[in-house]
């Protein structure tokens, strides 16, 4: 009698376990200004990701990369590690000096907490923060080693439009703190997108518009991309970038290849 009641109690506990699982909407991620992991992350849920881009300016050629792990350590909390590279080719007739030098950009460290999720408005809602410790070009490494600070705390909303269309809005003020001259200035940055998924998969294919007023200056790059699943935990981000007003940068390409190790739920 105590054996069978034990197994009914154990039996129970993990349905109960099962129902409490909190709730978690899927939404369409962004590509260049990604989240720090899913709205609604469960706890044991992961991520790597490593990017590739080339831009080409009028004076040089730009390739960026970047290496980034995602995790949630509890649920609904995202935290993340990120190091962006940025290396220089200069183009013809043009000398070295007018080419920036390659570096290791900076030390990103972000978390990121889903505050409410409703399943029936299929809506999402998060706030986080990004801290950027900016290193010194290559030339200069550690001369000194850290020359600035960006302080980004940001809101992101996302809702699901019947079982295809997504949108998501994620903005917040960025303000960077020049160490040396001790001075700061802040840009405010609204990046929104559209996507559509294909259903039965995370295949998409969306648009994302970065925007960006500082300085009474505005400036918006659009940026059409696509996602597709190489396997159940591989896939790869596609998109181009569009800038509004060209300036000193033509078009652009961005690669991510995303892996999400599995995880225990």
């Amino acid at each position: 009698m105590y054996a069978q009641q034990h197994i009914a109690t154990d039996s129970t506990l993990e349905l109960d376990s099962l129902k409490k699982e909190l709730p978690k909407v899927q939404h369409a991620e962004p590509l260049f200004i990604d989240l720090i992991r899913d709205l609604g992350a469960r706890k044991g849920e992961k991520e790597w990701n490593i990017g590739l881009g080339m831009t080409d300016n009028l004076e040089f050629d730009e390739y960026e990369t970047l290496i980034e792990y995602e995790w949630a350590p509890i649920d609904r909390l995202g935290l993340e590690i990120e190091l962006p590279f940025t290396f220089h080719s200069e183009m013809r007739n043009v000398t070295v000096e007018a080419v920036p030098a390659n570096r290791l950009n900076s030390l990103k460290l972000a978390g990121q907490y889903t505050i409410f999720v409703s399943e029936k408005l299929n809506t999402s809602l998060a706030m986080g923060y990004i801290n950027e410790f900016e290193f010194s070009d290559f030339k200069n490494f550690g001369n000194p080693l850290i020359y600035g600070n960006v302080y980004n705390p940001f809101f992101v909303a996302a809702k699901r439009w019947g079982r295809n269309f997504h949108t998501l809005v994620y903005t917040g003020p960025r303000i960077i703190h020049h160490f040396k001259t001790k001075s700061t200035h802040t840009a405010y940055d609204i990046n929104s997108n559209i996507h559509y998924m294909i259903e039965g998969t995370r295949n998409f294919i969306g648009i994302e518009f970065n925007k960006s007023f500082e300085h009474r200056d505005f400036d918006m790059t659009i940026r059409p991309q696509m996602r597709l699943t190489i396997s159940d935990q591989t896939m790869l981000g596609i998109l181009v970038r569009v800038p509004i007003a060209r300036e000193n940068q033509r078009m652009s390409s961005f690669l991510r290849l995303i892996w999400e190790p599995s995880h225990k739920k």
